[in-house]
């Protein structure tokens, strides 16, 4: 476990692309995962894999001719609430809002493995063979939706991703039907596909788990595929710091080979120094290992 295994978010680590390579090269990282385009730039609504392949091989060559390499794709693939469900936590709205979501919903539902193959697609370019993916908007009961979040992603979208040789990894996201450890461990259970893996963020489950040691005990280790570190996990002044040094030996003891990525996921105009003091605070923790 060293700084090469370091990655982090372009848009949230440089206000533009150029910030981002040059904030990489500062912390001798090799590796970036991606999402959207920095925001100041002209393409910033889309997120990469939306984008044309014309404009994700620009990015590919540029990343490429910096000496850094794609980690992961960070897409919102199925993160939305599925037709038929009942998402909790909406906004009061009325029937043209409602009626409004619900078409969109359906479209995007309509769209998945389309817009899968275009997420697979952009992940080839990008020379990368992980891409994330959600697990619906969470509903009151998020059991009731497991067996078709199995079906969804470890059957026809796990089909799709063996056969490009990509893995998909789901997010655990307090907004989702997956938002804990222990959720991600019990979804795994009905998805033996080995081309679904998981993303695992120790911060977003924050206040629903104890997601070092209690969480991080439930997860089948050899399906931790990408590791996600908040800045508000990390910074040393903040009250809701997690002992990344315990997690990363823990990691590192139980075999895990991927990548270590930093969202900073700061939006109270403190985004890039609070990725600077992120980074520095990881950069520190891995080189006491």
């Amino acid at each position: 476990m060293d700084k090469t295994r370091i990655s982090a978010i372009t848009d949230e680590i440089g206000l533009t692309t150029n910030e981002s390579i040059a904030f990489a090269h500062q912390y001798g990282m090799q590796f970036v995962e991606i999402r959207n385009p920095p925001k100041s730039e002209s393409t910033a609504k889309k997120e990469y894999f939306a984008l044309t392949e014309p404009e994700i091989k620009a990015d590919a060559v540029r990343f490429a001719n910096e000496g850094l390499k794609v980690s992961f794709i960070n897409t919102s693939l199925l993160k939305f609430g599925w037709p038929g469900s009942e998402p909790v936590r909406r906004r009061q709205e009325d029937s043209a809002a409602r009626d409004k979501r619900l078409a969109s919903e359906k479209a995007r539902w309509d769209n998945r493995l389309e817009d899968l193959k275009k997420a697979i697609r952009c992940a080839q370019i990008m020379g990368c063979d992980k891409l994330r993916v959600f697990t619906g908007s969470r509903v009151a009961d998020p059991k009731t939706m497991y067996s078709r979040v199995a079906e969804t992603i470890g059957g026809e979208m796990a089909a799709v991703a063996e056969k490009e040789k990509v893995y998909l990894l789901i997010e655990n996201e307090g907004s989702q039907n997956v938002a804990t450890s222990a959720e991600l461990a019990d979804i795994l259970k009905l998805i033996p596909s080995k081309w679904v893996g998981m993303n695992w963020d120790p911060h977003n489950a924050y206040g629903k788990e104890t997601s070092y040691p209690d969480g991080y005990a439930l997860l089948p280790k050899k399906r931790i595929l990408n590791v996600q570190v908040k800045g508000k996990g990390v910074m040393p002044a903040s009250p809701e710091k997690e002992d990344w040094k315990a997690i990363l030996l823990a990691l590192d003891k139980d075999g895990y080979k991927g990548k270590i990525g930093l969202e900073t996921h700061l939006f109270d105009g403190t985004l890039i120094a609070a990725a600077h003091t992120s980074m520095e605070e990881i950069m520190r923790i891995v080189g006491e290992i």
